[in-house]
């Protein structure tokens, strides 16, 4: 067990905890909360980091990376619809998202074809984590000049989500197509 994926292992079991401080009514739940999520979305850059860079790169963490980040993106998601934050239609459009890219990755991964991280990708990542700390701290400082940055934020999410999502497809067509699907 490497480093690398002592941290994806990490990421799995605090995202628990991170649920169970989203769920409290506390004054200060939501900064917590939304601490607890950046440190986890921050293993995972660090995680791969450290993988390629010491040449640690293992079948298990190349499963368990991209796992522990859907469930936390998907836990991050339910649980803000389940505070009455986010409406359902997005958690499902982003969920539904990662469920079809990775159903695509499988089918190639059956025909011999990797498909890697895009650039598209990695920024819907991004998107996706700034909305959901943005809408957990109430778009706070931005909420003193009333602005809905946590709006804003989760609607640039969803167009990067369909955005790469269709990026995906489009770029990889010909493996369906190849394998009779």
């Amino acid at each position: 067990m490497n480093l690398p994926n002592r941290l994806t292992l990490t990421r799995i079991l605090m995202i628990p905890l991170f649920l169970l401080v989203a769920s409290m009514n506390y004054h200060y739940a939501d900064y917590i909360a939304a601490a607890v999520f950046v440190i986890c979305a921050a293993t995972d850059g660090l995680d791969g980091y450290i993988a390629r860079k010491n040449r640690q790169v293992t079948l298990l963490g190349k499963f368990l990376d991209p796992l522990a980040d859907k469930i936390l993106i998907s836990a991050a998601l339910i649980a803000l619809v389940e505070l009455g934050r986010l409406s359902g239609w997005v958690a499902v459009v982003i969920i539904g998202r990662e469920f079809a890219v990775t159903g695509l990755r499988t089918i190639a991964a059956a025909e011999g074809v990797i498909i890697s991280a895009s650039k598209l990708g990695k920024i819907k990542t991004i998107t996706q984590i700034v909305a959901i700390v943005a809408v957990f701290i109430r778009n706070f400082p931005f909420s003193l000049i009333n602005i809905p940055f946590g709006n804003i934020a989760m609607t640039f999410a969803v167009v990067f989500t369909i955005w790469s999502g269709m990026d995906y497809f489009l770029k990889n067509w010909r493996v369906l197509k190849r394998g009779g699907y």
